[in-house]
């Protein structure tokens, strides 16, 4: 009996993981799209194992994301420890639903499973006064239906008693094989939308209300910009407290677990190798969570689905989806987790475009070395058009050179990269979802998951770097950075930088800071003879103005930077993404190539 199943499925924004959640206890959550993703969550039912099932909108596909989960499904109901089939439709969009109601009502018939619907969403006909008579209509499927709702928990009790009870004794509650009609499941369901269903679609009308001014070209355009800012700011100004309380944690911690070592090797490598390489990572978690937690209320709301449907005409130009632009804006933020929202994008050819694309996005962690290079090459307080700050400006450009090259990679790739991912190139479809509120203990739960998950993906492989890094740095002993196996590596590596313009200082702070790109900065500064770096930005862009930087070696130092994929999360983060260590590296290396051929020529041309 404890291996015995049960099966949750359903479309898309049907409320079928809530309820699994209800159910189970769990706070899995798998993304409103049919096609984010093909993962089972499985979780307990007292003696049962309940699997939520890939949601798709019919049980016949059209990408190959469908087609997998579609087989998922057909596995999983032949397998003879499927005890009940449970079917969740959607009573605010009962026609829709029942298209997928009644393929997967067929299917539990093909393979003599016992099915159960879920009616789920019946909160919302009471709150417009309307209702379904679940008895007739369980009547007419030949299937038991039970009316629930998964956000309330009106009728979950009873609902999860019926479950239990039919999946101990499955042959209670066969199909009613002469309530199976021989027309197509659309005219059934549109029969049965006609005797069961809204005939007055009040919660459409309200929807399609919002939608007027939401879709509008003028004030949904100006909608739609409010609210990425309130996203974008959100992720700089609710994150940073967090960040800072992080950082501060693990320093903390540090100076306590090596004040009780003594000054030599091993306080050395925990304090640099082991928290500060924690610490490069770590302080990057409140940002994917601050973003997990913005996203998710957009997507609960329904909103997410609109703003993709807005911003899909000029990004699909570039071979792009119209849900590429979130990830593309809060990689602003972070790539890491920017390239996590990417599974949100319905077809796997664009998800690919886009995730390789992202580390073109300038994110924060670009900030310092920006901060630095533009005091050192533009003057302060001066203006541009005599309005705006010049440096201001030099800002804007980066981030905006960034964007043109990440559309620019992304139009190259639509046309080279392999489309063996789809038969053909699918077309933009999305379903509005209703305008709910969001419930808000699945999502704080999707916030921490999302949290453990990076942790998991991308910890290993910067400890490593980590300890590789401070290795090199440390050794021999009694040596300065300048004397250190790292300072040999990069005065090997010197003719590689001397056609930037840069000598083998510059050499080693580009190499330490794949680790991290700001790590860019404080080691320049060691290399300066300046502690706390980070700190004095304008005490070491005067230094370095000193030393006699050139404006073509400088500003092709910039722009490898705007380009150069310097961060070992991000590429452990696309390894965990797609599966392919040699695809994450070869994304590192041609985004290396092509910022240090920037580099030469403009150093070449100024």
């Amino acid at each position: 009996m404890s291996s015995s199943n049960i099966l949750l499925v359903g479309k898309p924004n049907s409320g079928k993981s809530l309820l699994f959640n209800q159910l189970t206890g769990m706070r899995q959550h798998v993304a409103n799209y049919p096609g984010v993703t093909v993962e089972i969550k499985r979780g307990r039912c007292n003696e049962f194992n309940v699997l939520d099932m890939p949601g798709t909108y019919s049980l016949k596909g059209m990408s190959k994301d469908e087609y997998v989960a579609i087989d998922e499904i057909s596995r999983a109901m032949s397998d003879e420890n499927t005890r009940l089939v449970v079917c969740v439709l959607d009573a605010t969009r009962l026609e829709r639903s029942l298209v997928m109601g009644l393929q997967v009502q067929k299917l539990a018939l093909q393979h003599d499973k016992t099915l159960l619907f879920a009616l789920n969403f019946i909160d919302e006909l009471t709150r417009i006064g309307e209702s379904i008579d679940v008895n007739a209509l369980s009547v007419a499927l030949g299937s038991p239906v039970l009316g629930i709702s998964a956000r309330t928990l009106e009728g979950i009790h009873e609902f999860k008693t019926a479950m239990l009870g039919i999946a101990a004794n499955p042959s209670s509650s066969k199909i009613d094989e002469l309530a199976i009609s021989d027309k197509s499941v659309i005219e059934q369901s549109k029969n049965l939308n006609k005797r069961f269903g809204l005939q007055k679609d009040v919660i459409l009308r309200d929807q399609n209300r919002i939608d007027s001014f939401m879709l509008n070209s003028w004030f949904g355009g100006l909608a739609f910009i409010a609210v990425m800012f309130v996203l974008f700011q959100s992720i700089f100004t609710l994150a940073t407290p967090l960040m800072d309380g992080v950082e501060n944690g693990i320093g903390f911690v540090a100076q306590l677990v090596t004040h009780y070592l003594p000054k030599g090797i091993v306080s050395d490598f925990l304090s640099d190798a082991i928290f500060a390489g924690l610490g490069s990572f770590l302080v990057f978690v409140p940002q994917i969570m601050v973003l997990t937690l913005i996203i998710g209320i957009l997507e609960d709301s329904g909103y997410l689905a609109r703003a993709a449907l807005m911003c899909h005409r000029p990004l699909s130009f570039f071979g792009l989806s119209g849900r590429s632009f979130i990830p593309y804006l809060s990689g602003h933020a972070c790539a890491i987790p920017a390239i996590m929202a990417a599974r949100t994008i319905e077809s796997p050819h664009k998800r690919l475009i886009t995730m390789l694309t992202i580390p073109l996005m300038s994110c924060s962690a670009r900030l310092p070395v920006y901060a630095l290079l533009i005091a050192v090459l533009v003057p302060a307080n001066q203006s541009f058009l005599g309005i705006f700050n010049l440096q201001g400006a030099a800002f804007f450009a980066l981030y905006f050179m960034g964007i043109v090259m990440a559309l620019l990679v992304s139009q190259l790739l639509n046309r080279f990269l392999p489309k063996d991912f789809e038969q053909t190139d699918m077309p933009f479809i999305l379903e509005l979802p209703t305008y709910r509120l969001p419930h808000w203990k699945p999502l704080f739960q999707r916030v921490i998951n999302s949290a453990k998950q990076f942790i998991v993906k991308a910890a290993p492989i910067i400890f490593w770097v980590s300890v590789a890094i401070w290795v090199l740095g440390y050794f021999p002993l009694n040596s300065t950075l300048e004397n250190s196996w790292l300072s040999v590596i990069g005065q090997f590596f010197e003719p590689i930088f001397t056609p930037m313009g840069l000598d083998w200082r510059y050499g080693i702070a580009i190499l330490v800071s794949f680790l991290a790109r700001e790590v860019f900065v404080g080691a320049l500064g060691t290399m300066f003879n300046m502690d706390n770096a980070e700190d004095d930005v304008a005490g070491l862009a005067n230094r370095v103005q000193a030393d006699g930087l050139t404006l073509g070696a400088g500003l092709g130092l910039v722009l490898f930077y705007v380009v150069a994929l310097q961060c070992v999360a991000t590429v452990a983060i696309i390894k965990g993404e797609t599966g392919s260590s040699r695809l994450a590296w070869g994304v590192y290396i041609a985004y290396a190539l092509l910022a240090y051929a920037i580099a030469v020529l403009v150093n070449t041309l100024f």
